[in-house]
């Protein structure tokens, strides 16, 4: 499995904590691919046991390399865990802008006390690098577009909070880790969850559309994101890991493919993608709602730093990530 040309020059041991979600169980499946030990961190709160069996499955010959706990990142016991890692690839965390409304406090537990028992246990195995999930939902209120990443508003949802005091703690935390925090930008892929009330829109509207059932827009349809296959998300990890590169401080880097797409367009491409590329017409129609608390109005990012700092550059636009998406859930 080769994304992006990344290599490895050794065997060295990875932490993934969120394991068994969706970007962990794909930065599972790489680093196993390539001959990689891993440890694999998750609670199933938010993670499936199907993404854990998916890469046993895959990577059954070598299984040698992978070790899987049920453990919770708030958890003291998982210390014990990190001893000997090279990297962390810190993923675990509740991720629904939504849902943080009603459970804050279980935001704020999880994602934040989480976020610094991982990062201590991180740092008293002398990890070489830590890298963890941020999000392109802290720019908040701050219109400026493309989104840079010293430039951010007031957080819109006790969710953005979290992922913001998480950049503001690894600021703080003395450590002589290199630290690396990954604003995601709408990201999307296979094994993303389709059902439930806080499905990610993506994989929820192929599903309606291949289903011919009526698809849901939040707004009037001109709400935009900057939506990054889940290729280019873990090629970003890897390369923030591998960076050999000394830090003077925590790092910040907008993970993205750069461009904006907005609903009424995601909406049409999906919907000619299935009709052009799979023979099939969908019946869906189209049902504007109104729009969910907390969410921006638009997501863009610049991803010049990212391509500085650790020369991440996507390889995956959001057409032929829609296209491989699609061809993986209609076989």
């Amino acid at each position: 499995m080769n994304i992006g040309g990344l290599t490895f020059d050794n065997k060295e041991k990875w932490i993934v904590t969120g394991a068994a979600g969706f970007i962990g169980s794909h930065l599972v499946d790489f680093l196993l691919q390539n001959n990689q030990e891993v440890v694999g961190i998750d609670n199933f709160m938010n993670g499936k046991k199907e993404n854990i069996d998916f890469i046993k499955k895959n990577n059954s010959h070598l299984l040698d390399n992978f070790l899987f706990f049920e453990e919770d990142i708030r958890s003291l016991k998982i210390d014990k865990l990190f001893k000997g890692a090279d990297y962390v690839l810190h993923q675990a965390a509740l991720g629904s802008v939504p849902r943080s409304f009603l459970e804050p406090q279980l935001f704020n537990d999880i994602n934040i006390n989480g976020f610094i028992n991982v990062f201590n246990a991180a740092n008293a195995a002398s990890v070489k690098n830590f890298v963890y999930a941020s999000s392109s939902s802290v720019y908040g209120d701050k219109n400026n577009l493309p989104q840079v990443e010293d430039q951010i508003g007031t957080p819109l949802s006790p969710y953005a909070l979290s992922k913001r005091a998480d950049e503001i703690c690894a600021s703080f935390l003395e450590t002589s880790m290199n630290v690396y925090g990954l604003r995601y930008f709408n990201v999307f892929g296979a094994r993303q969850d389709p059902n439930g009330a806080y499905a990610a829109v993506i994989p929820k509207w192929i599903s309606g559309f291949l289903d011919d059932k009526d698809i849901e827009v939040n707004g009037d349809g001109t709400i935009s994101r900057d939506f990054c296959y889940i290729d280019n998300v873990v090629q970003a990890n890897i390369l923030a890991a591998l960076n050999k590169k000394n830090c003077l401080t925590p790092e910040i880097l907008n993970i993205a493919y750069g461009s904006r797409t907005t609903l009424t367009e995601l909406s049409a491409l999906i919907k000619n993608i299935i009709t052009e590329e799979f023979n099939k017409s969908p019946k869906s129609k189209i049902i504007n709602k109104e729009q969910r608390k907390g969410d921006i109005l638009h997501s863009y990012a610049n991803i010049d730093k990212a391509r500085q700092t650790i020369s991440y550059e996507p390889t995956h636009s959001v057409k032929d990530g829609l296209v491989e998406l699609i061809s993986n859930l209609s076989n």
